[in-house]
């Protein structure tokens, strides 16, 4: 059904009033199936169930390594990645969740203090802003203050999709991350599509075609978008699959990392590193991006831009580095690049968590 009112608004009557629960979406776009980490699995389980219930992403927000960090959560809704992430980062981090829609925000500010005492923090480490995703300028965000931002299912939503990558960028201290999971088309989906609420609020109409992203994410500042992993999206409602064809959708996570002058290529410069297998949850192997895999104890060459990654970000204390000569060796040979829509689809290239 087309609506011609302005999509911000869509958006927020769709998850504010059409939406009460994950129960009502009529597709898993907004779902989150898969293997979940135990460690992670239990803290979900101890969130609220009312937060959960209201549960829209599409992936898993917390990546490793997080305790001390500031975090932001864009399009936060009510909560949930929130609290997990507020108990993952500890009394000394700080989460804040931006959302535009009040009614998932009124959740979220219900359930703060009982999960601060839930968890047993002496103050509370999460915050809550109303606005868009779009204009993070004009809230109470300092440039260059965050470590780590996330968002789960939300900048598919948005009208300004430049904007937010920008802001973000904006927003993120040297050498930190945009960490987030979204909905990508194989093909650049028609416009027109964009006027059923339905569909883009179901996160199927404004989802960006995946090199398109990529696009954007360098014009950003990103110079080189990580994919982690990604899955097929099924759409199980007839109506809405016809509508959709021959288009093809998927579930991604990426990570993009704030480092300047990362080169447009995978470059040699015989550098090389080893995990020690220190990071939690990790003592054997840890994956950086679904093509670069770290043995615990075992010297990798890497390209430059992931020596870098590595090295200037917080995970250089996990690895020991070997510079090599530090001078240009041509292409890099080793580096593989994971991209969504692979030939093995539907098959997931990652854990099956998106």
């Amino acid at each position: 059904m087309s609506d011609h009112t302005p999509i911000h608004l869509q958006v927020q009557r769709y998850y504010g009033e059409t939406l009460q629960g994950s129960a009502d979406l009529r597709t898993d776009a907004c779902c989150t199936p898969g293997a979940v980490p135990a460690h992670l699995k239990a803290l979900l389980a101890d969130i609220h169930p009312e937060v959960s219930r209201r549960y829209y992403g599409c992936g898993l927000v917390a990546p490793d390594l997080l305790s001390g960090l500031r975090v932001l959560d864009l399009g936060c809704g009510a909560g949930r990645d929130v609290f997990l992430l507020s108990r993952l980062v500890g009394e000394h981090g700080e989460v804040v969740g931006v959302d535009m829609t009040a009614e998932q925000l009124a959740v979220a500010e219900r359930y703060r203090e009982e999960h601060r005492v839930r968890y047993g923090h002496a103050r509370s480490n999460v915050r809550f802003l109303e606005g868009r995703i779009e204009a993070l300028d004009r809230l109470d965000l300092e440039p260059g203050s965050f470590d780590l931002i996330v968002s789960n299912c939300v900048i598919n939503l948005s009208p300004d999709k430049p904007a937010v990558l920008a802001q973000a960028h904006a927003l993120l201290k040297p050498g930190g991350e945009l960490y987030f999971s979204d909905v990508y088309a194989d093909r650049r989906v028609p416009s027109r599509l964009a006027e059923d609420s339905v569909l883009y609020g179901e996160c199927l109409a404004g989802a960006l075609y995946w090199r398109d992203f990529m696009w954007l994410a360098r014009h950003a500042g990103f110079s080189d978008p990580r994919l982690v992993e990604d899955r097929a999206l099924a759409i199980q409602d007839p109506a809405i699959a016809a509508r959709l064809a021959p288009i093809r959708f998927c579930s991604a996570t990426y990570r993009l990392f704030k480092l300047t002058d990362l080169e447009p290529e995978c470059e040699d410069y015989g550098q090389a590193v080893a995990y020690r297998g220190d990071l939690p949850g990790h003592p054997e192997t840890w994956s950086l991006d679904g093509a670069h895999r770290f043995p615990t104890g075992k010297v990798v060459a890497v390209c430059g831009n992931t020596w870098r990654m590595l090295q200037e970000s917080r995970f250089q204390a996990h690895f020991d580095a070997y510079a090599g000569g530090g001078h240009h060796l041509g292409a890099f040979a080793g580096c593989l690049v994971a991209q969504p829509f692979a030939t093995d689809m539907p098959a997931s290239t990652g854990s099956g968590c998106c």
